[in-house]
């Protein structure tokens, strides 16, 4: 009789571990799916405030955010959530379900990212509350003498800085001494491809940023197989470039007759999802330009405007971050930085460009473009961003 117990017991040990697991990856779909919505929203928000380079971290955003609804109560911890699509995923039973995904989220893609909340020293910070965005978010609380200017800022960059392994500095350069609470966030990414481009093959290629402005750009150049589909609706051609960390990036190229703004306005999360749907492998010519974008930006209206606003005004309640009364939040500041060359990572196959038996078709990035990166797993999106000028930062 025991013989027969112990393999039942293992059969049902194992297919609960399988329940579980396809529990995990419904959540994982559901947080990513919410997520994207408020990424692309932020993106369309920043991107139509200029016409230059443009590069957001949706996750250093989100995970911030995140950060601020665990000390936020009422209707101003309500708005956090809606704002960043996750409120239908809160369940009363399982009060850390969303601090649970996002911290997995944040622990499995492995990017280089830096998030902060700075509170005046007149503000006394609940011990609870830092424990616990330290734990989910990796979210640091530190005082600082917002009226000593010189100081704060010191001491923020140096935060940023130290927490990025020196790949970002100087986050803000003015500090408003009336402020209470900043939130402070910072992203790096460098793309480690599993098909590296070999930097022999790089050489100056003409850029045309528009119709009266053709630049010369370093061209980086590579023939093998990828992922490529073309969305016919919005007359954008997508690339996918693997990394070799689980992260990849969608690299969108609109048609000729197409301005950029355009894909820009027409993205949401449905449609990054299509694209990813889409995607078919193919034998290919890539030429992609090396770039480098770094920004700083507030993120207050942008955010306001996307109905995140009771934080910054006098009622918020903030009372899980400190029973200091009327504290609100004054300045959300984030910096981004992202570096695209030819690099791949540990053990990636050489450049097989002189090697192809046929020579392939050509892709050629030579026009502004677009590009994503997310996860792969889950398709979270990361970073997002804008290249009309790759020789600009």
């Amino acid at each position: 009789m025991e013989t027969c117990i112990f393999p039942i017991f293992i059969g049902l040990t194992l297919l609960a571990a399988s329940i579980h697991g396809q529990t995990q990856n419904t959540d994982f779909q559901e947080l990513a799916g919410r997520s994207a919505e408020f990424a692309t929203a932020l993106y369309r928000k920043i991107a139509s405030l200029s016409d230059d380079n443009v590069v957001i971290s949706p996750l250093a955003t989100t995970l911030g955010l995140a950060s601020l609804a665990a000390g936020a109560g009422g209707d101003t911890r309500k708005e956090l959530l809606q704002g960043l699509g996750l409120a239908p995923m809160e369940r009363d039973e399982e009060p850390d379900r969303i601090p649970l995904l996002l911290q997995q989220l944040r622990e499995t893609a492995a990017q280089i990212v830096a998030t902060g909340l700075f509170s005046s020293q007149q503000v006394q910070i609940e011990s609870s509350f830092s424990s616990q965005v330290k734990k989910f978010y990796d979210t640091d609380i530190r005082n600082v003498n917002f009226a000593n200017a010189q100081a704060t800022k010191s001491d923020i960059n140096e935060f940023v800085t130290s927490r990025t392994g020196n790949k970002i500095r100087e986050v803000v350069t003015t500090v408003a001494p009336e402020s209470q609470l900043e939130l402070l966030s910072a992203a790096y990414f460098t793309g480690q491809w599993q098909l590296p481009f070999n930097a022999s093959f790089t050489q100056e290629e003409r850029f045309y940023v528009d119709n009266y402005n053709i630049i010369q750009v370093p061209m980086m150049t590579r023939s093998d197989k990828y992922y490529l589909a073309y969305d016919p609706t919005l007359k954008v051609g997508i690339l996918k470039l693997p990394c070799t960390d689980g992260i990849a990036m969608l690299v969108l190229l609109p048609d000729e007759d197409v301005d950029y703004t355009f894909v820009d306005e027409s993205l949401t999360s449905e449609v990054f999802l299509r694209w990813v749907l889409k995607l078919k492998k193919t034998k290919l010519e890539v030429q992609l330009p090396r770039f480098s974008l770094e920004q700083t930006f507030s993120l207050k209206q942008s955010l306001s405007s996307l109905g995140i606003d009771k934080v910054f005004e006098s009622g918020a309640d903030l009372s899980g971050i400190s029973s200091s009364p009327g504290l609100t939040l004054s300045e959300v500041v984030q910096k981004v930085s992202i570096e695209v060359d030819e690099k791949g990572g540990p053990g990636a196959p050489a450049s097989n460009s002189a090697f192809m038996d046929t020579l392939p078709p050509r892709l050629t990035f030579n026009r502004p473009f677009l590009f994503l990166v997310y996860h792969e797993a889950t398709n979270s999106l990361l970073h997002m961003g804008r290249v009309v000028d790759p020789t600009k930062k």
